[in-house]
């Protein structure tokens, strides 16, 4: 209770949230008097971060920063509007889709929300979005990034459950397209009683026109998810090749990058994945003193005792992770998670491990977007300068509609499993 309090307060400060995580850590151990916990803190922090498929995280950041340097960041959104079109809320869906397309290079969420809202709040902006409801939104379309592929915490999953990695990469797909269309909806509604602006008509001969200009950019994805898909390279290896790919897309077709900007690109790179890594050593201490606790094994033992069927338990289970997800970070609270519900909804419930972890993973991910943590919009908001709380209430439609993507996604396991059969 005193950790508890304690967290809450130094959040509301605005303690950032990394250091929020820590101090909660050290005032749990000085409450708890165990001079193992005192020594162990500073091991646990570096095991955090101590995984080789964290070497993807800067790695794509890389891909993203050298994406916009070499304007293949604004091809994509260029081609994005090239499929749109003129509509009412245009540049919103050619958000989410262009979210959708760079999904499929990055692979992370924070991440992808730190270089979209680069490119989109500004030119949201230009044409008079309000710049929280754009950042907002951006947060949004930055829940793709964990989920099509390439996806880290799909691998990291695939490790727990041991599965096959591709598998669980591909049964990201159909989630991802599935969030995009219920967006895309959400959005028309939207439109119609807020009356966005539209896009810049383009004829049809400037549509073909970019479309054949921006197509190389394509490469880049092909690449990242061909190499894993194809079983040539893990996730990290595929980043490494991507990075490469953008380099070479970047000078040689678009023929906007500059070597000479390299060193700056190099640096805000580490910048971010530090920010982002930390966060992932907090939380891995977090979670680590939560399991000492044994807050997640109690839980899984009160589980078994409510649920009575796949259904009840998969939605039961959704809330907890939500409620998890708020304050622990997607892949410190995959592993502490995934090893004791993976069990219970195997054996007990008989659901596919592969269903059950686009579950799990989506609902971490919407834990990133929810309060009183919401990493992803502190994150833009650290970009943008918007303001984190206001981010979330104005674009609070876009929550439910997640939450009822999961759902819909909990009730039918074809929406996850439908490419695989």
């Amino acid at each position: 209770m005193l950790t508890s309090i304690f967290f809450i307060a130094v959040m509301l400060v605005g303690v950032p949230i990394g250091l929020c995580l820590c101090l909660s850590g050290i005032v749990y151990i000085f409450s708890s008097g165990d001079n193992i916990l005192t020594q162990s803190y500073p091991t646990q922090m570096f095991a955090g971060v101590d995984s080789y498929g964290l070497i993807a995280i800067p790695l794509f950041i890389l891909i993203g920063e050298i994406m916009n340097s070499g304007g293949i960041t604004r091809r994509l959104v260029d081609l994005s509007m090239a499929f749109i079109g003129s509509v009412k809320g245009g540049l919103a869906y050619v958000n989410v889709l262009a979210n959708m397309l760079v999904s499929s290079i990055i692979g992370s969420a924070t991440a992808q929300v730190a270089i979209m809202s680069q490119v989109m709040v500004p030119e949201m902006e230009k044409q008079g979005y309000d710049k929280t409801f754009a950042a907002g939104l951006t947060v949004y379309g930055g829940m793709l990034g964990p989920i099509i592929p390439p996806s880290v915490m799909f691998v990291v999953f695939s490790v727990l459950a041991q599965v096959a990695v591709g598998d669980m990469l591909i049964a990201g797909i159909l989630p991802g397209v599935l969030l995009t269309l219920i967006f895309f909806a959400l959005i028309a509604a939207m439109g119609v009683v807020y009356n966005y602006p539209r896009s810049e008509h383009r004829t049809l001969r400037q549509r073909a026109s970019t479309v054949l200009s921006a197509s190389p950019t394509l490469l880049i994805p092909i690449v990242i998810v061909g190499s894993i898909l194809g079983g040539l390279a893990n996730p990290t290896e595929a980043a490494a090749v991507g990075a490469v790919s953008a380099v070479i897309v970047g000078k040689y077709v678009t023929r906007e990058f500059d070597l000479r900007t390299l060193p700056q690109i190099l640096l805000r790179s580490a910048i971010y994945s530090a920010i982002v890594l930390f966060l992932v050593a907090a939380a891995a201490v977090f979670s680590w003193l939560l399991i000492y606790g044994k807050v997640p094994q109690t839980v899984a033992a009160w589980i078994q005792t409510v649920a009575k069927d796949p259904i009840s338990f998969l939605l039961l289970v959704n809330v907890i992770l939500l409620v998890i997800g708020t304050v622990i970070d997607g892949i410190p609270g995959l592993i502490m998670t995934a090893p004791i519900l993976l069990p219970i909804a195997t054996e007990v419930y008989h659901i596919d491990p592969r269903h059950f972890g686009v579950v799990i993973v989506i609902n971490l991910v919407l834990g990133l977007m929810s309060p009183p943590v919401g990493l992803s919009f502190f994150v833009a908001s650290a970009v943008t300068g918007a303001k984190p709380g206001k981010m979330f209430l104005v674009t609070f439609p876009f929550f439910v509609a997640s939450c009822v993507a999961l759902v819909l996604l909990s009730l039918f396991p074809a929406l996850s499993l439908g490419l695989l059969k």
